[in-house]
């Protein structure tokens, strides 16, 4: 009986996709075998996330302005919170999604709107970091009064300063595709703490404070 004897092209592609998965299951989990990172991709979305630069310069500018900036800033739903968005948009990658995200999976949601599209805070807080935001592109981060952080991401312009108190629907800036995105879109981020990883799910998060996103 032969045997098909592979090439040598074909054993590195072989060696390759298995060392792929299992780097992901390293870094994320398994993803399941019923949809790839890739399908669950568009051409308005986050290409990836994680940047040790900015995390280092958000868990500064929170140190730095410390826990008294939060003073005077009252937290009560439904007024205190706000939809980010102001028109329609398209949901082009969900929270929580498996894939190649340092994470293991999409650590926000991901709502496509044509360039420049005005964005707001969805919650009463001190900005934190209003810049340039390594894969984030520019950004907006803010903590809010209940000690979760918000993070607005991928902006064409950021229209508030650092150490500004803001209200929830303050005009934060326009959409973009800045950063890792693959057009233009808002990935909205919300994280229980400031580290990367510590990411809840923006849609609950608003539904309990009376805000409804989807």
């Amino acid at each position: 009986m032969e045997h098909d004897i592979a090439s040598p092209a074909e054993a590195a592609t072989t060696r390759r996709r298995a060392l792929g998965a299992a780097v992901a299951l390293l870094v994320g989990g398994a993803v399941p075998l019923t949809a790839s990172p890739a399908a669950a991709r568009s051409d308005h979305d986050c290409t990836g996330e994680y940047d040790a630069e900015f995390e280092a310069a958000l868990a500064a500018a929170d140190d730095l302005l410390g826990a008294e900036e939060m003073r005077g800033i009252p937290e009560g739903p439904p007024q205190q919170y706000a939809l980010p968005l102001r028109r329609g948009f398209r949901v082009t990658a969900p929270y929580g999604i498996r894939g190649d995200w340092l994470a293991g999976h999409h650590t926000g949601i991901d709502l496509a709107v044509p360039q420049g599209t005005p964005v707001y805070a969805v919650g009463s807080g001190v900005v934190l970091v209003a810049r340039w935001s390594g894969a984030y592109g520019n950004a907006v981060t803010v903590r809010m009064p209940d000690g979760h952080y918000a993070l607005v991401a991928h902006l064409s312009s950021i229209a508030v300063r650092e150490g500004a108190q803001i209200n929830a629907g303050t005009f934060l800036g326009r959409s973009g595709a800045t950063g890792r995105a693959t057009g233009p879109h808002l990935h909205l981020e919300i994280r229980a703490r400031r580290d990367y990883g510590s990411d809840i799910n923006p849609v609950s998060y608003l539904a309990r404070r009376g805000v409804r996103l989807l």
